[in-house]
Parts: C-alpha cells; sequence; structure tokens
C-alpha cells in the first residue's frame, strides 16, 4: 500500500510539471489534479498495454511510434473523462502524455520495489579486477 502511495504522489508531481510546462494543459483545483493522476496512472497501468498489445502489427510496422500517438490519446481521453482538467488540443495531449511519461519514469526510478524511496548512485566499471582465468583466448592459442 505505501508503495501505490508514493508512486501515486509521484505521479501527482510529474502530472504537477506537465501543467506548468506544456500549454494548453490546465487543472482547475489541487483536488482534480489528485484524481487525474490518479485515473492517469490507472490508464496507463491497466488499458495502455491492452491497446498496444490489440495494435501490436502497426506499432511494428511504425517502429513504435503509434505507442506515442495512444499515449497522447489516452491522455487527452482523461481530460474528457474529468472535468477540471483541460487539454486544449491534441498535439498538447501528444506532447503532455511525453513529458508526464518522461517525469514519472524517471521519479519511478527512485522507488524501490518495497515503496521507499531510496537514490542509487553507480560508478563505471564494477570494481572487480581481471583475473588469469577470466581471460578469454579468441584466437584459441596456448602460449607457455
Amino acid at each position: 500500500m505505501q508503495g501505490f502511495l508514493i508512486r501515486w504522489f509521484a505521479n501527482i508531481a510529474a502530472l504537477m510539471v506537465a501543467v506548468l510546462v506544456i500549454p494548453g494543459i490546465n487543472v482547475d483545483t489541487w483536488d482534480t489534479l489528485i484524481v487525474t493522476a490518479l485515473v492517469l496512472g490507472l490508464v496507463n497501468a491497466f488499458l495502455s498495454p491492452l491497446i498496444i498489445l490489440f495494435t501490436l502489427p502497426l506499432n511494428v510496422l511504425s517502429l513504435g511510434f503509434s505507442t506515442l500517438i495512444i499515449n497522447g490519446f489516452l491522455f487527452y481521453s482523461v481530460s474528457k473523462l474529468i472535468k477540471g482538467f483541460i487539454v486544449d488540443n491534441v498535439w498538447s495531449a501528444f506532447w503532455g502524455a511525453i513529458f508526464f511519461s518522461i517525469v514519472s519514469f524517471i521519479l519511478n526510478l527512485l522507488i524501490n520495489p518495497q515503496g521507499k524511496i531510496e537514490f542509487r548512485l553507480y560508478k563505471y566499471g564494477s570494481g572487480r579486477k581481471a583475473k588469469d582465468k577470466d581471460v578469454i583466448d579468441v584466437e584459441g592459442k596456448v602460449e607457455k
């Protein structure tokens, strides 16, 4: 339950940033923002994969571009479903869906599977030194 709430707050933050950055997307009240983030999260979790599955041949032919169109359409559909969440046109929905997805993805990277927020720092390489038995000889010659 805690993981769901934290991911919901991440969606709220992503939607708030999308409203502030993308022109043509407006939200009337905080309540509308909270409900819209919940509905967008549910639509992206359940409805979007089904639509993408049914349009898989088109998705393959378009090299994935149809997924962007589907996400924009669902974003625009949520605006028609919830009063107070206003998306002016299809292009605002398209760019809003892309921006919402990117920000939400980045924020959800910081959440571990147990629902706790953690920062992971990665450094280049594993820090492990190669040993003689780790070396692969591509020529197949044995040297003595």
